[in-house]
């Protein structure tokens, strides 16, 4: 209900105050990238932060997206794990379009086995020489410059 919402907000609040959380100003979107490819987008939100108890509050409106709705403008904030994901998905989906060439081939949801050559994947070449690989760590780059 409403007022249990109003209830948990108000809670919410009084516990980041005993932090003392600073309003971090103009941060014009914040996404939190899940393990399954999916996006929690907030635009505009508000953004709060208590560095000394490592905590980070993001509210406004959330919105779920895939991750490629939101490409390519989200692939600077993507770490390793999510451009793996992302590449796996390009992958499975040139597979697809090979496949089912109609455009219908972008709502077809690929199970592991078949993402893996498993039974229900298509005999489609498995090379994936359009997609670069990844060959340099940045953070250790980042590092390195800061001597």
């Amino acid at each position: 209900s409403s007022r249990t919402a109003t209830t948990d907000d108000k809670k919410l609040q009084s516990s980041l105050k005993k932090l003392t959380v600073n309003n971090i100003p103009g941060i014009e979107e914040v996404n939190m990238i899940k393990e399954d490819g999916s996006v929690i987008h907030f635009n505009n939100p508000k953004v709060q932060a208590s560095l000394a108890a490592n905590t980070f509050a993001v509210t406004g409106h959330a919105e779920t997206k895939q991750i490629t709705e939101m490409l390519p403008g989200i692939l600077n904030q993507l770490g390793a794990e999510s451009l793996t994901h992302l590449k796996r998905l390009a992958s499975v989906q040139s597979a697809m379009d090979f496949c089912f060439p109609s455009s219908s081939s972008k709502h077809i949801e690929v199970s592991h086995s078949e993402q893996s050559g498993g039974a229900g994947a298509c005999a489609a070449d498995d090379e994936d020489d359009d997609v670069p690989d990844l060959v340099e760590n940045f953070d250790e780059a980042s590092k390195a410059e800061v001597v």
